[in-house]
């Protein structure tokens, strides 16, 4: 049998392979790419979340209850979290009934709103 590696190259078309392998190569050693969200679409998309996630002292309606305060924390966070309540993946029916019928755009525009916020300022 013959070497498929040199009959490639025999035929004028080693450069072509070297290109793929090039490709190959930067593919596996690149960064991830991650999709962002608009932070403006996504102020108007979060405004049911102020409902809870915006009230003062990060209590809901149930004052033995506190609510994970969102302001300060990363859009890497919030996608991940939101994600896991649409999956069922963590358990809260209010959350899951939130993010159940959001899309992976809905998730990444309120991610980077939350994320653009930055840390209250004490």
């Amino acid at each position: 049998m013959k070497n498929p590696m040199r009959a490639v190259m025999h035929t004028g078309s080693g450069s072509r392979l070297l290109s793929v392998c090039v490709l190959l190569a930067s593919l596996c050693c690149a960064d991830p790419v991650f999709a962002e969200g608009d932070a403006d679409v996504g102020r108007v998309k979060a405004w049911t979340c102020t409902g809870c996630h915006g009230s003062p002292a990060y209590k809901n309606i149930y004052p033995t209850y506190s609510v994970p305060k969102l302001r300060g924390q990363s859009a890497a966070y919030v996608s991940a979290a939101l994600k896991a309540y649409r999956a069922g993946e963590r358990e809260h029916r209010t959350m899951h009934a939130q993010a159940a019928s959001m899309t992976d755009e809905d998730i990444a525009d309120i991610a980077s709103y939350i994320a653009s916020l930055g840390e209250l300022k004490p």
